[in-house]
């Protein structure tokens, strides 16, 4: 009988701060973020391994066919579940696509689920999320809950209020980190983080921005009291993907 560790952070954390370096956009978007060089993920696994990060969230399929290239460098964070982009919006489901087992076999060191709150299959995402939750805190692996609000009962998934009741979401479902969209602005984020509770909140990238623009939404982030960030395109589409990474490390890490 394997014994629960419930909230075991273990790599994941460092220094109180988390800093994920997030490459899952290939089934979330399609090709449509990449380029030549980014759609290759050796490109992407190096920079993981170099950038001073405390995860690197993919799929299986990357973290199988890639293991080589990361392994022992930086730590896993498996996604358990994912959709294309092709699917609308308001059916708003997220499928499970591996199980914990296999996210242990894999030399997973915590896994990743997303729940679109909200969504007309919030139920679903509830109930597999419950299953989840129970094996990898059993195994000892830290739950990190991607919680968007979505669906055709959620106006505007970025308001703030929205944002804090998904995170508050995930605390009450068990989750040990959420990972939300920034709410707009630091006060908005100190609700977020307060809505959280014990739960551990990190704030998405989004979409590539210039980078002054982006170094400053990062420093709002933290000063609205996140732990970190889960970052993909404004790290690996950059010119100086490894200087980027050095400069947001700069902040989360002060």
């Amino acid at each position: 009988m394997r014994r629960r560790r419930e909230g075991a952070l273990g790599k994941i954390v460092r220094d109180g701060k988390v800093l994920i370096l997030a490459y899952d956009q290939g089934m979330e978007h399609g090709p449509v973020d990449f380029n030549l060089k980014n759609v290759a993920p050796e490109y992407v696994c190096e920079i993981a391994a170099k950038g001073g990060f405390t995860g690197f969230a993919v799929q299986k399929g990357i973290a199988r066919h890639y293991k080589e290239n990361y392994s022992g460098k930086v730590p896993l964070v498996l996604k358990l579940n994912g959709r294309t982009n092709i699917v609308p919006k308001d059916a708003a489901y997220s499928p499970q696509v591996c199980s914990v087992k296999e996210a242990v076999a894999l030399g997973a060191d915590a896994i990743g689920y997303t729940i679109y709150v909200g969504s007309p299959r919030e139920a679903e995402m509830f109930c597999e999320f419950g299953r989840i939750e129970e094996e990898a805190h059993d195994y000892g692996l830290p739950c990190i809950v991607w919680s968007y609000p979505r669906g055709m009962h959620v106006p505007n998934e970025k308001d703030p209020a929205m944002v804090a009741y998904a995170a508050r979401v995930a605390l009450e479902l068990g989750a040990d980190i959420v990972k939300i969209n920034y709410p707009g602005s630091v006060d908005a984020m100190k609700w977020v983080v307060a809505s959280a509770g014990r739960c551990k909140v990190i704030s998405a990238g989004g979409s590539k921005q210039q980078d002054e623009e982006f170094l400053q939404k990062v420093r709002d982030i933290m000063a609205g009291g996140a732990c970190g960030l889960a970052v993909g395109r404004n790290v690996w589409q950059n010119e100086k993907p490894l200087e980027m990474a050095r400069k947001i490390s700069g902040i989360v890490f002060g």
